[in-house]
């Protein structure tokens, strides 16, 4: 399992790969031709990098499409790269690097959309959006509580479905240490 998660960490790796994987988890199953109108580029590119991201098991074909209108999706319960084996070579780690900065960039392009158009949401929706909470925890006690806030966030995960009401939305978590790291004995 580990050496098939380090190998779909490096074909992740890749500026439009990981654009890909983040579209089709945040707006659904979509064709080649869709996912590259939405992400600026053509789809001979985008249907290359989507059958690398299949070949790891990043994402699947839902077999609902045919030749150009395959529709694609992304695997549920995919290992996020922070669970991965911490001892990784030099390869593997300048990947889950690379992917964290990408990853960083792509929620501040986000954050910097929804700053933008919040002024067109109702009022009920204009309170959500950027805020930071201080905790001082041990390494387990962190453990702990990134897998209850998994927990809730998997509680809420479909919780409006079918509510015309309802409307998706991404939540970023990111614990960030701030004090300096301890000494290593």
């Amino acid at each position: 399992m580990a050496a098939q998660t380090t190998t779909a960490l490096r074909v992740l790796a890749h500026p439009l790969r990981s654009r890909l994987l983040a579209h089709l988890r945040v707006h659904g199953d979509a064709t080649a031709s869709d996912l590259a109108a939405a992400l600026g580029t053509n789809s001979g590119a985008t249907s290359y990098h989507l059958r690398q991201l299949a070949e790891v098991n990043l994402i699947e074909d839902t077999l609902e499409g045919t030749g150009r209108r395959r529709l694609w999706r992304a695997t549920p319960d995919q290992t996020r790269p922070d669970e991965l084996d911490p001892v990784l070579d030099d390869d593997d780690a300048s990947a889950a690097d690379w992917l964290a900065l990408d990853y960083l960039a792509h929620f501040s392009d986000q954050a910097h959309a929804w700053l933008k158009a919040k002024g067109d949401w109702p009022p009920e929706w204009q309170s959500s959006g950027l805020e930071d909470h201080l905790v001082q925890v041990t390494g387990e006690q962190l453990t702990a509580m990134r897998a209850e806030i998994d927990e809730v966030l998997q509680r809420y995960r479909r919780v409006g479905q079918g509510n015309p009401a309802a409307k998706r939305v991404v939540v970023y978590t990111c614990p960030l240490p701030l004090d300096n790291p301890p000494r290593q004995k």
